[in-house]
């Protein structure tokens, strides 16, 4: 079973994230954070697989919470999915550690499911 974990401020959006993941992926195990020290705290209990980081958020940028976690926890895929698809945004969470950068504008949601589906065959080898 996949665990993921939503690190997004706004609730609509993240709702919506999680709809689409649990309806595609009925097995998928689905944890919500609002803000970086959620997200940390979550982590630490729920060892989710993959993280759908908000790069603005409360307090710490995801940037930042996407280096700490990729720090402690390595094997965690970390997905950027942000509504600033700007090269220098690109370039940052690359830079931070995070494994895929995605658009909020622009990524269809067969990107999406087709990026998790790809993460879930590799997490299966």
């Amino acid at each position: 079973m996949l665990q993921t974990l939503l690190v997004e401020d706004n609730a609509p959006f993240r709702q919506s994230l999680r709809e689409m993941l649990c309806e595609q992926f009925p097995s998928m195990d689905v944890e919500e954070a609002e803000n970086g020290e959620e997200a940390l705290e979550k982590i630490e209990t729920f060892s989710p697989h993959v993280v759908f980081m908000d790069i603005k958020l409360p307090g710490q940028s995801g940037l930042e919470v996407t280096r700490e976690i990729k720090a402690r926890y390595s094997g965690i895929r970390v997905i950027i999915l942000t509504s600033y698809d700007l090269p220098e945004y690109r370039e940052a969470a690359k830079n931070y550690g995070a494994d895929y950068f995605l658009s909020k504008a622009s990524s269809s949601r067969e990107e999406i499911l087709a990026l998790v589906e790809s993460i879930l065959a590799d997490a299966m080898k």
